[in-house]
């Protein structure tokens, strides 16, 4: 594999902390083994394969999934646990001057459709995914923040079709939202999860509907001659058609094609011991809904129904044991800073994990070119949840010869452009990160 972080990245590191392993138990499943035969093959197990694998197998088809460790190993049991509005890291301005007005309303409207889609999945299969929060809620750092939220309000209600909720900054106490914030801007779209517990009713639902899923199944090897032949470790696999599913965790040669269209970068979450009532009171934060701030690189937390504060921000550009030490004490700092009543409060849970960034800073779901019958679905800029299951579901439309039966927008379509520098990409992003290790950014 080539992949552009070292390999601690792609091992136990990162996630050794990582609450969500703590609150459910991850079931066995079998190594793939032999030669296995089917109509599909998935390759990577979070949300987006495993969603595509739900639809695939409902639908009739043989379907097999590929994990290199176990489902939801990767970013999709490792995030904030946000199903909302997101997917792209474009603003609207950029949207229209690339795409055009029709095409930038018509993304916008499918990640609503993204948000209710996922929400729709967990309730018809019952996913006990620990959800609260009425939608999301957008905090003004400054006061010409607060200043645009009336004027971004008009623009939810134009684009989403709904109501969105202004709240002063004299009026935040009152919410139970007190902090460094001029005003509050909620869009009734979305709800928190437990991210691993949803994807692993995914799992739970995939395989019921027929799907095979294989664990400690790496595909080192993809080839092309009438169909797909698939290399793991301890098994060949035949399939007609083929579906990548890796995002973050992806190999620049698996396929070729990936090579520098994906740029891995990590976020951090910190998530602390359970609050008392006390000192919720003295810090004042006692709404449960799932929040961001309005910086370049965004702050994200919420206070979880066991009143555990979970807060994460975008990583750095370096991965080792050093390195996450660092980053660690940084995510503290900001913690402490926009939350200063918590300084006490010990977070023993600290983790990171690889999402993906496209150049165009907009998410793809479509063909691999060049590879007739393979598909690919990859970055979504820290908005998996929704929109990488929705578009799991578009790719298992695609892989069967299907005009999608859900909004696929032109935007989702545009196969993204190569980043420079290859290998060394990482160094793009080196002088925004720089300034977003500063609270002030």
């Amino acid at each position: 594999m080539s992949r552009i972080y070292p390999a601690y990245t792609y091992g136990n590191g990162p996630r050794s902390r990582c609450f969500w392993a703590e609150t459910v138990s991850v079931p066995d499943f079998p190594q793939a083994m032999d030669k296995i035969t089917c109509d599909v093959a998935i390759i990577g197990a979070g949300f987006t394969g495993l969603s595509a694998a739900l639809r695939l197998a409902k639908a009739g088809n043989d379907v097999y999934v590929f994990e290199a460790e176990a489902p939801g190993w990767g970013a999709s049991g490792r995030n904030g646990g946000f199903c909302c509005l997101g997917g792209s890291a474009a603003s609207d301005a950029m949207l229209r001057k690339l795409h055009g007005e029709e095409a930038r309303r018509e993304y916008r409207q499918s990640e609503a459709e993204a948000a209710l889609f996922t929400q729709a999945l967990i309730a018809e299969h019952d996913i006990a995914a620990d959800i609260h929060s009425d939608g999301e809620t957008l905090l003004a750092h400054t006061p010409r923040a607060a200043a645009s939220f009336a004027e971004r309000a008009k623009g939810i209600a134009a684009d989403y079709g709904v109501t969105p909720t202004l709240t002063s900054g004299s009026d935040l106490l009152q919410k139970g939202m007190d902090g460094p914030f001029f005003a509050a801007l909620t869009t009734p779209i979305g709800v928190a999860v437990n991210p691993l517990k949803y994807a692993l009713g995914l799992a739970d639902a995939a395989v019921c509907a027929g799907a095979r899923i294989f664990a400690n199944s790496a595909v080192t090897r993809i080839e092309q001659a009438n169909g797909f032949l698939l290399s793991t470790p301890q098994a060949q696999i035949t399939a007609k058609r083929l579906i990548v599913a890796t995002n973050g965790y992806s190999s620049d040669d698996l396929p070729g094609w990936m090579r520098s269209r994906y740029l891995p970068t990590q976020s951090n979450v910190i998530v602390t011991r359970p609050l008392s009532e006390d000192e919720i009171a003295e810090q004042g934060w006692s709404s449960h809904q799932m929040c961001y701030d309005d910086r370049f690189f965004l702050h994200y937390f919420r206070l979880m129904p066991d009143k555990r504060m979970l807060f994460g921000m975008r990583g750095g550009l370096f991965s080792s044991p050093r390195f996450d030490a660092r980053m660690h004490r940084t995510i503290r700092r900001h913690f402490e800073t926009m939350f200063p009543a918590w300084r006490h409060v010990e977070s023993p849970h600290s983790w990171n994990g690889l999402l993906s960034l496209a150049p165009d800073l907009t998410p793809y779901a479509g063909p691999i070119a060049d590879m007739p019958s393979a598909f690919t679905a990859l970055s979504f800029h820290g908005n998996g949840v929704a929109m990488g299951t929705y578009a799991g579901a578009l790719l298992a439309d695609l892989a069967q010869g299907k005009t999608p039966e859900h909004l696929y927008p032109k935007i989702m379509q545009a196969a993204p452009r190569r980043w420079p520098l290859g290998r060394l990409r990482r160094a793009m992003l080196w002088p925004p990160y720089v300034v977003a290790t500063v609270i002030g950014d």
